[in-house]
């Protein structure tokens, strides 16, 4: 096998690594930005969870479809499809001059990102299939994640603090224009296996109505309250849509989800950890820089560095710590006391006063959020994938994602709603405004240490430590069946 063909699994992952490091920028610098978007564009203070809840929507629900979509064309030629829209949405958020204009057009990023988010993670686990080799690749993975984290909170703030929050969208096209140029070249070209085998738009569609009618429902219950018409109304729609979702699956030819997976208790319980974690996970980012913001009167850039404690901690670990860790305790420990430190992280910030400071106030929490984060990520992914064929590594990957992000939208509802209501209890007992700001804060952040508590207890009694598994061949010695013309069957 020739030099380059031996080695192209890494060409890919570094292409691989682009797309995610676009991805995990925009994330993070949009968190830095939202109070100054707020305040531009006029958002409330529930509202502006639409923002963030738009592009997780999106994201989490066509996640499934994303990665069937790359099985039947062909993985190369749907990622670069995902590529090229979330370049242009950002272009247009970039562009955006009304609340309705950057939630629609946040809402196209998220297919996008949905789209390079499934195939990328489904590169890398068919790409890595011996443990040590897909630990290694991981963590360089993970590193990108968490080193574009890192980026993505210093440039928010510098883009923001010396331009305006347009640039923080606006920074993405170029990213997103070379990831295109290097697609072709860098990834194999491997046909999909056609639309024949047809495709679940129903299912799709569930997937999709359903978290988006639970999340309007919970933000307006923060507003007209959970017992008014339209809250009841949008959160039985909700019910009845997933109902509907479960008897599609049993019911079509070519499930979105078989349903036959769920089967399996680590499936199962993985999917519940990572959607209860995203949504402490997303309130910590979202609620942390409203604090520094609106309480502590921090500006965009001085709000970006009070997250270099957490990412930085992070992106130490991608490195090859968590993975040591795994190594010696095994995956279930480091997830749990993962979880067990975002739960401690956030109760910490619970309690942050209203003049605050930098240490031990930010910093302190920061840190216990960040090594929780990053002790808990990899070990997540190994459970959940432990057992699963290779033919199920996509189905599984997508899953986790939707979960997170799906779970993270609904939760993050949650919180703003809380948030909002006890904001303005505290008004009504004629509190001054920092302080009923920052008591709407404290109580989201102590819900969210509650459901990040839950999971370690989840996570605790519920999984195993996964038994390593058979050793696969080694790269070269890969089935012929497996490679077509010298080209990748797996990287489609």
């Amino acid at each position: 096998m020739p030099f380059v063909e031996r080695y192209r699994r890494w060409f890919a992952l570094g292409l691989v690594c682009l797309t995610t490091l676009m991805i995990v920028l925009d994330g993070t610098i949009v968190n830095v930005a939202l109070p100054v978007i707020q305040v531009d564009l006029g958002f409330s203070e529930a509202n502006l969870a639409w923002v963030v809840n738009a592009y997780l929507l999106t994201f989490g629900g066509f996640m499934l479809l994303s990665g069937r979509l790359a099985d039947l064309l062909g993985r190369r030629r749907v990622l670069m499809t995902g590529i090229g829209l979330f370049t242009v949405a950002s272009l247009v958020c970039g562009l955006a001059n009304s609340q309705a204009l950057i939630v629609v057009a946040r809402g196209v990023q998220g297919i996008g990102g949905s789209i390079v988010n499934s195939v990328s993670l489904s590169i890398v686990l068919v790409l890595f299939p011996r443990p040590g080799d897909r630990a290694k690749a991981m963590s360089i993975w993970g590193f990108v994640g968490s080193g574009g984290a890192s980026i993505g909170v210093i440039a928010g703030g510098l883009l923001t603090h010396a331009f305006n929050w347009h640039w923080i969208f606006l920074v993405n096209v170029p990213i997103g224009a070379l990831a295109l140029l290097l697609a072709r070249p860098l990834l194999p070209r491997v046909a999909g296996t056609g639309l024949g085998r047809g495709l679940d738009f129903g299912g799709t569609l569930a997937v999709i109505a359903a978290p988006v009618l639970g999340v309007y429902g919970i933000v307006n219950a923060g507003q007209a309250g959970w017992g008014s018409t339209v809250t009841l109304g949008c959160l039985a729609a909700a019910l009845v849509t997933a109902v509907l979702f479960v008897l599609i699956e049993r019911s079509v030819t070519t499930p979105l989800v078989p349903l036959g997976i769920f089967r399996s208790r680590t499936i199962v319980v993985t999917n519940l950890v990572t959607a209860i974690s995203g949504a402490a996970f997303f309130g910590w980012f979202f609620f942390s820089a409203l604090y520094a913001q609106h309480v502590l009167g921090y500006d965009a850039l001085q709000t970006g560095l009070t997250f270099l404690p957490a990412t930085l901690t992070m992106g130490a670990l991608s490195l090859g710590l968590a993975a040591w860790i795994v190594g010696r305790v095994g995956a279930k420990t480091p997830l749990v006391l993962g979880m067990a430190l975002l739960s401690l992280g956030l109760v910490l910030f619970a309690r942050a006063p209203d003049n605050g400071a930098f240490f031990p106030d930010i910093l302190v929490p920061m840190f216990l959020l960040g090594l929780g984060a990053g002790v808990s990520f990899m070990p997540l992914f190994l459970i959940a994938t432990a057992d699963v064929r290779p033919s199920d590594s996509g189905l599984v990957s997508g899953l986790i994602s939707t979960s997170q992000m799906i779970g993270g939208a609904l939760g993050l509802a949650l919180l703003a709603g809380l948030a909002a209501a006890r904001t303005a209890a505290s008004l009504s007992a004629n509190q001054p405004q920092a302080t009923s700001l920052n008591d709407g804060y404290h109580a989201a952040f102590l819900l969210g240490a509650a459901l990040a508590a839950g999971t370690a207890v989840l996570a605790a009694t519920q999984l195993r430590t996964p038994v390593e598994p058979a050793q696969p061949p080694p790269w070269d010695e890969i089935a012929a069946d497996e490679v077509e013309g010298g080209e990748l069957v797996g990287a489609r």
